[in-house]
């Protein structure tokens, strides 16, 4: 059994429920146990000031460490950000200004001992590939999914911490026996953070990582982070609209990928939820599980 301080994040809560309930769903099923934090703050995601945003994941560094085990996000925005703050909370001197001015209010101290993992490197190094292939029992067999890492879960290396990171969504698509289908951008931004800036230059990134996957073949494209998935799927239709070509890609978030490897339906994972069509993706997996059966 893994135990895990779960912080699911803003957007998971909000805009993107069915990425919180298909990871809820995905935990238990894999012996994931998640205690999840309550009474913490919005991580800043990278929009807010190390100054202000600090102080908040401290304190949310803090909850986790107090129950002695790492702190789980299913965001990869979250985990870049809270991951760079707690590289910054290394510093003893800078730690302790931080408790002694903002947390010793609320009885808390951080001491820096927790670690941050997002859901898909526990996926990998805590509950383990082999346990993964093994609780498959729908897998993914001639389904093709474009992997997108997006800004934060490649980078960078002070954060991430193990450059084998850069490559998990592959390995676990592989473990559920899916096919990865490359894209030149799966590390680059998605277009989300300069959407109300520079709305032209956000969807035609949209366009261009969701049509490679669509030209090199790939059946939906999967993403570990769900300002990702607000984009590409939820800006989906502007962009094509701007660069005049359709593009008909769906976009899983990871729980839900790996969900239906682990047997469960495309309804239960919620992608009826989605903007883009997942009618293709759905037909797939019923033929799977028809098969199987």
């Amino acid at each position: 059994m893994v135990k895990v301080a779960f912080y699911p994040g803003c957007v998971a809560k909000g805009s993107c429920p069915e990425l919180y309930t298909s990871s809820i769903k995905v935990c238990e099923k894999l012996g994931i146990e998640l205690a999840e934090l309550e009474d913490v703050g919005c991580t800043g995601a990278g929009v807010l000031s190390s100054e202000i945003s600090d102080p908040i994941n401290a304190r949310t560094l803090a909850k986790a460490e107090q129950m002695g085990v790492p702190l789980m996000t299913i965001c990869s925005t979250c985990t870049g950000v809270i991951a760079l703050a707690n590289v910054r909370l290394q510093d003893p001197e800078y730690r302790d200004k931080i408790n002694r001015e903002f947390l010793a209010e609320d009885g808390l101290e951080y001491k820096g001992t927790t670690e941050v993992k997002h859901l898909l490197w526990v996926l990998v190094e805590d509950v383990g590939l082999d346990v993964l292939t093994a609780a498959s029992t729908q897998p993914l067999e001639g389904v093709k999914i474009s992997p997108f890492y997006g800004c934060y879960l490649r980078r960078p290396d002070e954060a991430i911490k193990d450059g084998n990171r850069k490559s998990y969504i592959e390995k676990v698509t592989q473990a559920i026996g899916g096919t990865n289908v490359d894209i030149s951008g799966k590390g680059k931004c998605c277009g989300f953070p300069s959407l109300t800036i520079n709305e032209e230059n956000a969807l035609a990134m949209t366009a261009k990582h969701t049509s490679e996957a669509r030209d090199k073949g790939a059946d939906a494209m999967v993403v570990p982070c769900p300002l990702c998935h607000l984009e590409l799927d939820g800006q989906q239709s502007r962009a094509e609209a701007q660069e005049k070509q359709d593009i008909d890609m769906p976009i899983l978030h990871l729980s839900q990928l790996v969900g239906m490897a682990l047997g469960f339906t495309p309804s239960e994972m919620e992608v009826q939820r989605h903007f883009v069509s997942t009618k293709n993706v759905e037909e797939k997996v019923k033929s799977l599980a028809v098969t199987a059966s």
